[in-house]
């Protein structure tokens, strides 16, 4: 298989060209290295696969390059890239987040009109449900995004759906839930933490810690993704992916501090706009069409993402 993988250089997006590669597949991999966070951090996620002879690396904007040929060279089309979180989506960067989440999505479902492809995945959030009205939360609730960030992201979903309807693109979309592990982005709260809990600081945790999530690890992530490109006839089908139970964030705070063998100073802050107080899903659907599975539990997650951010404390000390 030749897939292509948007946002190759990113969290998620780095694991799954790994994984595709390590399976013999070629990856044609796009990233353009948007200021969400810095770029030397997105070439150290390229660096295992860097040097593959079946890896090609595009540096080019979605919104903006020409996709037809990058696209006509691939069965499988693995939609990574995104403007990410909640958080900084309302005001000014907006249009960032307009920008980067639908028009790019349209862009590239528009040179996919014009191919055969076996499939396009698009990779949504748990944002789209905002604060959902039931938990677990499953892919039936009605949409109701709680940020500017959400919203594009379930019109990212729609012109998935419009072009399946329309042109046949082969469309799935999978809504993660509240990913973590080695790579995570540096804003994101397990990243922050691991730093601080390996450096003696405080945390800050927005909320009283009571609130909940569903916390996916990546590998179960890339699982999913992978299942999404290959099993026939899920086209026009939108599946949760989550790690199978809710927990408090004061409850990850605390496995987090026995792994580092010393309790972690937290100062709380109230909650900012577009934060929900609970996620949870529903993946009974995915269970059954993607034979979805998550084996990663909390503990063993969290000690793999210690890990690898010890060793960046200790590349970076040795830089």
């Amino acid at each position: 298989m030749r897939a292509l993988v948007t946002g190759c250089a990113g969290f998620i997006g780095s694991h799954l060209t790994e994984s595709l590669l390590d399976d013999g597949s070629g990856v044609i991999g796009i990233d353009c290295f948007n200021d969400n966070y810095g770029r030397p951090e997105k070439l150290r996620n390229l660096r295992r696969v860097s040097d593959w002879d079946n890896f090609e690396f595009a540096p080019i904007d979605l919104a903006r390059g020409d996709l037809a040929d990058i696209v006509g060279e691939c069965e499988v089309v693995f939609h990574l890239a995104a403007e990410p979180g909640v958080r900084a989506s309302w005001g000014r960067r907006f249009e960032s987040y307009v920008r980067n989440n639908v028009m790019a999505t349209q862009h590239l479902l528009e040179a996919a009109s014009a191919q055969e492809l076996q499939r396009f995945v698009y990779a949504s959030s748990s944002s789209i449900y905002g604060q959902a009205e039931r938990l677990p939360t499953s892919e039936d609730v009605l949409p109701r995004p709680f940020s500017p960030y959400g919203m594009t992201k379930l019109s990212g979903e729609h012109l998935c759906l419009a072009y399946h309807a329309n042109y046949g693109v082969p469309a799935v979309t999978l809504r993660y839930f509240s990913v973590y592990g080695p790579r995570q982005r540096p804003d994101m709260a397990f990243n922050r933490f691991c730093r601080a809990a390996l450096q003696g600081e405080r945390i800050q945790v927005l909320g009283d810690g009571r609130q909940t999530r569903d916390f996916t690890f990546v590998a179960d992530v890339v699982e999913a993704t992978r299942a999404a490109a290959t099993i026939p006839n899920l086209e026009g089908r939108v599946y949760n992916i989550g790690g199978g139970a809710r927990v408090r964030l004061s409850q990850a705070i605390s496995v987090l501090e026995d792994l580092a063998g010393k309790p972690i100073g937290v100062d709380h802050f109230p909650a900012l706009p577009g934060d929900v107080r609970d996620t949870g899903a529903d993946i009974a659907k995915a269970k059954t069409e993607l034979d979805y599975e998550p084996v990663t539990d909390l503990r063993k997650g969290l000690s793999a993402q210690l890990e690898w951010a010890a060793t960046g404390l200790q590349q970076a000390r040795d830089a």
